[in-house]
């Protein structure tokens, strides 16, 4: 009897949707500024910011496979396939759950074609930070009023910092054996008198 209605009870990933639409809906026309407002307001940031960052992956990753399916369809003569599209709508974890999140079409679009850019490199990986970034200023501050904006891309910031870690203890290694090198070259060979 339990498993008939686990059936039933199960929700629908329409109804999922629509509810994550209205979620943010409500949380953008909240007019006042309460603790549970500014809770909820929070809350529904954090939120964007995973969809944001999931937009801007999915961007790249589908464009990357549409890619290699168009120099496919090239190749045989065949029409391009139709390039890929954003979704309004994102599935991300919030705790131990697996949640849809909306963000209207147009945030959406511009943080898939980014991720798009930046795959195809028309972008570098600091620009792609810098036009996610204001993309989250823009929600963050006129969709959210939040005080202050959230951050995007972090896991891009951090693979730059690696690199630059990176570069930084070459460079330092490099110098290294250049100043060991010019000091063995300074040295006498042994044997010979300086007088």
């Amino acid at each position: 009897m339990f498993g008939l209605f686990s059936l039933f009870s199960r929700r629908k990933p329409a109804d999922d949707m629509r509810r994550a639409q209205v979620a943010y809906e409500k949380v953008v026309s909240l007019k006042g500024d309460s603790h549970d407002a500014r809770s909820l307001r929070l809350r529904m940031g954090l939120i964007c910011r995973a969809h944001l960052d999931k937009t801007f992956v999915d961007g790249a990753e589908q464009t990357a496979a549409w890619e290699v399916r168009a120099r496919a369809a090239l190749i045989e003569g065949l029409p391009l396939p139709q390039a890929p599209k954003p979704s309004a709508f994102q599935k991300i974890r919030a705790g131990d759950n697996e949640i849809h999140a909306y963000l209207p079409e147009e945030f959406a679009a511009e943080a898939f074609a980014l991720g798009s850019r930046y795959q195809k490199t028309e972008l570098s990986a600091p620009k792609a930070i810098e036009a996610m970034q204001a993309l989250a200023h823009q929600i963050s501050h006129y969709e959210l009023r939040l005080p202050e904006p959230f951050q995007v891309l972090d896991f891009l910031r951090e693979e730059l910092a690696a690199q630059a870690a990176l570069q930084e203890a070459a460079l330092q290694e490099a110098a290294l054996q250049e100043a060991g090198a010019a000091q063995d070259s300074a040295e006498p060979p042994s044997g010979v008198s300086g007088s």
